[in-house]
């Protein structure tokens, strides 16, 4: 029997992982206090203010001073705020502010810290479905889950779907400005639904997804846009949504959640009129793993790990693509369900935005 000699450490490696596994705990736990910051309007109060001790701050927010001074302290030492030594006063920078104070900039992140931690909080139920190979599915998440999710995607969704998505594809942007039919499949809270229906006044939409809550969230929404009339919502799964004669099917990040996505594409294909188009909008990935060894995969390997696979598993079939399939991956899912024309029409360091059509 031979046994492997214990390896040759190379200490400046060593302590360059040590480093980076300290940096990695700090922001674990500034993910917690971002999310603090948000909710509470710590960060929406310090936009624009210029200086301020923690004892204004609290002031303007009613809260504690004791916890809003260790909260800033935090936020300086990770770069988030601003710590003049002089006055002993903290500032957000504008650059930051759009980041982390403008729910309405194209920046905006909290939502993104709210959609992770909310998918942490959940780490038992996955460590389960390890062992056992069983799917966790999307309703057996917390709520922080559903309305991160819609806070994550929304201002990428804001800045581009009807700037720059919808004119990439071939003729939707004319169908929609003249009065068409979509159907808006894994809609979530609405918030793709909702933007659409405001752009494109002559046309009608519905919105799909098979969990109550989200559907009921999206119905509140809608009215309190006062776009009910134009926007509807349904509770129907992805592969047995109603009607027929759409100009344009939708699929925003959710096609890889899905367990059969092939029957899934199958379904989209004849709900479709003749000349009608899928949108299929995704996390951004390369086809091979190596392509996706970067920070935007990371994020998105992890998520995927939490989230989107045991979504996936949780159903029929349980293909579980996962956030990174890629487009090749994907290009094969779409023909099987019977699409012959498939391509790339747009993306962003985040998305790809695929059009499918019979």
């Amino acid at each position: 029997m031979t046994t492997q000699a214990d390896p040759i450490l190379e200490e400046e490696k060593v302590g360059a992982f040590v480093g980076r596994v300290v940096g990695e705990l700090g922001a674990t736990l500034n993910a917690a206090l971002v999310v603090v910051g948000d909710e509470l309007g710590l960060y929406e109060a310090m936009a624009g203010a210029g200086g301020l001790v923690p004892g204004e701050l609290a002031e303007r927010t009613g809260t504690t001073e004791r916890y809003v001074r260790e909260w800033l302290n935090a936020q300086a030492a990770g770069g988030y705020v601003e710590y003049d030594p002089q006055t002993r006063r903290y500032s957000l920078p504008p650059e930051h502010a759009v980041v982390l104070a403008d729910e309405d900039s194209p920046f905006f992140m909290p939502g993104a810290f709210q959609f992770m931690t909310a998918i942490a909080r959940d780490e038992p139920k996955i460590r389960e479905a390890f062992r056992s190979g069983c799917g966790v599915g999307w309703h057996e998440h917390n709520h922080g889950v559903f309305e991160g999710c819609e806070r994550f995607f929304r201002p990428g969704y804001g800045a581009s779907l009807v700037p720059s998505w919808i004119p990439a594809l071939e003729g939707v942007e004319d169908k929609l400005r003249d009065g068409a039919t979509v159907a808006d499949v894994g809609c979530g809270h609405g918030a793709s639904t909702l933007l659409m229906a405001e752009a494109f006044p002559a046309s009608r939409f519905v919105g799909f997804d098979y969990h109550d809550e989200s559907i009921d969230r999206a119905r509140e929404r809608a009215q309190a846009a006062g776009l009910s009339e134009r926007a509807r919502f349904e509770v129907s799964p992805a592969g047995g949504y109603p009607g027929t004669g759409y100009d344009l099917v939708t699929t925003f990040d959710c096609l890889h959640d899905m367990g059969d996505p092939v029957g899934a594409a199958g379904h989209v294909l004849a709900s479709l009129a003749a000349d009608g188009t899928w949108l299929i909008v995704e996390p951004f990935a390369g086809d091979r793993v190596e392509d996706n060894l970067n920070p935007v995969g990371r994020v998105y390997y992890a998520a995927s790990t939490l989230l989107c696979t045991p979504a996936s598993l949780s159903q029929e079939v349980g293909l579980a693509l996962g956030a990174q399939a890629g487009e090749a991956r994907l290009r094969d899912v779409v023909t099987s369900g019977g699409f012959t024309r498939f391509r790339r029409a747009a993306e962003t360091p985040f998305n790809l935005v695929l059009e499918a059509r019979p």
